[in-house]
């Protein structure tokens, strides 16, 4: 009975020892400065298993020929609605950007212009694949967007320092995973060993273009 006891105690000791961690990630460009909406993920080291993350619903609108957010992080499994709050017109494609493989949801529709006391034109898709998705408008090509899928529950996005902050990470051997609009290969995962505190500083080669202007005309558009 003594050692039922003892060795009941001892699975409850190491249970406890894996605790929730937070995990701060530091993301520098390729000129060392601080590097805004990179998306960061820690994925568990190879063979452990990856829990679920909870879906969300998350709209993104078109309104004065952007997206917005232009930078969307969602779970996998989340729903994304898509609503036109312009008087004209728009497409949405979505897709796997730049020179990435298909692999990712993609998806292709239009939406009627916004007429004023009807319902707002919209749309809803299931994102059922991680990783990265680029939007566009075959109507105004100016337009892009970007959402990315996490695989896991342990994501967030770079704030305009450069840094990202991530919740209740389980401690132990971890991948981090960093992805940003404007880089032009992916880049290389991090070893990281999570402790209570965890703090990282990881340089890219990525180099952010610079903001657009957008011309807007509402005089124009059809």
């Amino acid at each position: 009975m003594r050692h039922a006891t003892l060795l009941a105690a001892g699975l409850l000791a190491s249970l406890s020892a894996v605790q929730a961690a937070t995990v701060q990630v530091t993301v520098l460009a390729r000129d060392g400065k601080p590097l805004p909406d990179a998306v960061v993920v820690l994925e568990p080291a190879a063979g452990q298993p990856v829990p679920a993350p909870q879906p969300v619903s998350h709209t993104i609108t078109q309104e004065k020929m952007q997206f917005d957010p232009a930078l969307s992080l969602v779970p996998m499994g989340s729903r994304i609605r898509f609503a036109n709050l312009d008087r004209w017109d728009h497409h949405v494609k979505g897709g796997a950007p730049g020179l990435l493989a298909a692999g990712t949801t993609s998806f292709e529709f239009r939406l009627a212009g916004r007429t004023q006391g009807q319902p707002t034109p919209s749309s809803e898709v299931l994102l059922d694949k991680a990783g990265p998705i680029q939007l566009g408008c075959h109507l105004h090509g100016s337009m892009r967007g970007f959402v990315y899928v996490a695989p896991t529950p342990w994501a967030a996005k770079t704030s305009s320092d450069g840094v990202a902050v991530v919740p209740q990470v389980p401690e132990g051997a971890m991948q981090l995973r960093i992805w940003h609009a404007d880089q032009l290969v992916d880049q290389a995962t991090v070893a990281v060993q999570v402790q209570p505190v965890t703090s990282v500083n990881v340089p890219t080669l990525i180099q952010p273009r610079k903001p657009r202007r957008v011309q807007f005309d509402s005089g124009n558009q059809y």
